[in-house]
């Protein structure tokens, strides 16, 4: 009896989970403390390197004496005359700036390819070192505003590739008329002196992609141009007169860009005969007339500028109907009526622009007045309600940004795309800590009560 009564007066024992439990709480505590501190000290750490990255031991380079190298010693003196290092072999370890291609002939390799970029202000190109460099089919030049020299007979000869950009100072069109084997000719931003066009490409009877841009060019568009022409590029220079209507002959040409000339008269009739057609620009001239009609056959179409002319007359509706367009710029003109697009086409495009019209005006019932169109609404007669907004910036501007006339809703696309951040990971943890505590209070004061 007095055992069974010292028994019943012991505390009641807590059960035996319990310090299991508060044993799991504090280790939780501590692994999110710890994972916290962890993600704090990472975020001030930097990247640490890839985990496939060996190291490379240092090793000493030693350069292999240029006598060594497999290309033909008098071509290696050109090289070196032109201050392309040749202490590797310069067809094996081309140089990053000036790569080499070279052939597979023996004892001796030749030069096939050259390109020289951002050359030194002094290097100069003698002749002697042009001459040995006569196996050469591609010459280039970008950014090596060297002093220019007669290219040698037997260079000229070989090329099938020459390009020229932001180089040499100065051209002449005689001295690039002797490239009469090119089928690839580039000279951009580089003044040529020459009476014409058609003093240079006269008797390239191979060429298949010629650009001659921003190079001070006068006269007028050659009439008889190559057929087999994939390319054309005559931007920026001071040509005048007509399109030539023989320019439609041309059934293989993909890219035309006659854009910031001052060319006159329409676009020539029968425009939609370029069947192969993929880009044409215009911009920038004063061309006058209507769109031709025949564009429509042109299947594979994507690009348009004829911004900044004289152009009037409705603006067609088979540009709808262009599966491929994906630029339309038809600003700063003087067409007149109601645009015949609706938001669906409009939105189908990378870059739509009509704005610089003043007697074209929108159907307010098929577009929202919301939309920066730049033209007014019309009046039920299709007439312009009152005088187009004004813009911030240029419709004839091809800067080649996806910018356009219209903008539908992009707030709330730009809204919703700052929503997509997650939680930061240390506040995440810090406040996973402070939860467990406090949860661990309040067990502990009530397991104080139940006891």
């Amino acid at each position: 009896m007095s055992l069974s009564l010292s028994l019943t007066s012991l505390p009641p024992k807590p059960p035996l989970f319990l310090p299991l439990v508060v044993l799991l709480l504090l280790l939780l505590l501590l692994t999110t403390t710890a994972e916290a501190a962890t993600v704090t000290a990472n975020a001030t750490l930097p990247p640490s390197p890839s985990p496939t990255a060996s190291p490379t031991p240092p090793t000493t380079k030693t350069p292999s004496p240029s006598i060594h190298s497999t290309l033909d010693p008098k071509q290696l003196r050109a090289l070196q005359s032109l201050d392309i290092p040749t202490a590797k072999d310069p067809c094996s370890q081309p140089s990053p700036h000036n790569a080499t291609i070279c052939d597979s002939s023996s004892p001796f390799r030749h030069l096939v390819s050259l390109h020289l970029s951002n050359c030194s202000s002094d290097l100069s190109l003698s002749y002697t070192a042009l001459k040995s460099l006569s196996t050469l089919q591609s010459l280039s030049f970008t950014n090596c505003p060297v002093t220019p020299i007669r290219f040698p007979l037997d260079l000229a000869l070989s090329l099938r590739s020459f390009t020229c950009i932001h180089s040499l100072k100065h051209l002449t069109g005689v001295g690039l008329s002797h490239f009469v084997n090119l089928t690839d000719l580039t000279v951009s931003n580089v003044p040529v002196n020459t009476s014409g066009l058609y003093v240079v490409l006269g008797n390239m009877h191979k060429l298949r992609s010629v650009t001659i841009s921003n190079a001070n060019v006068t006269g007028y568009i050659p009439k008889h141009l190559l057929f087999n022409l994939t390319h054309i590029d005559f931007s920026g220079n001071g040509l005048k007169g007509r399109i030539p209507s023989s320019i439609t002959l041309l059934e293989n040409l993909e890219s035309l860009n006659l854009s910031s000339n001052a060319l006159t008269g329409g676009i020539p009739s029968n425009f939609g005969d370029l069947i192969s057609l993929k880009n044409v620009s215009l911009g920038s001239n004063s061309l006058s007339g209507a769109i031709p009609d025949s564009i429509s056959a042109i299947p594979d179409l994507a690009h348009v500028d004829l911004s900044s002319n004289q152009l009037n007359g409705t603006i067609p509706k088979f540009f709808a109907e262009m599966k491929n367009l994906r630029y339309l710029n038809l600003g700063n003109n003087e067409f007149h009526g109601v645009l015949p697009f609706n938001l669906t086409f409009m939105k189908r495009l990378a870059v739509f622009k009509v704005g610089g019209n003043s007697n074209l005006c929108y159907n307010h019932t098929i577009l929202s007045s919301k939309l920066k169109l730049g033209i007014a609404p019309c009046d039920k007669h299709g007439l312009p309600l009152s005088p187009p907004p004004a813009k911030d910036d240029s419709s004839g501007d091809d800067s080649g940004s996806d910018s356009s006339d219209y903008d539908d809703e992009s707030d709330d696309s730009s809204s919703k795309k700052e929503g997509h951040h997650g939680p930061n990971k240390v506040v995440l943890g810090v406040a996973i800590a402070l939860s467990s505590i406090v949860f661990l209070i309040v067990f502990l004061i009530l397991l104080k009560r139940c006891g």
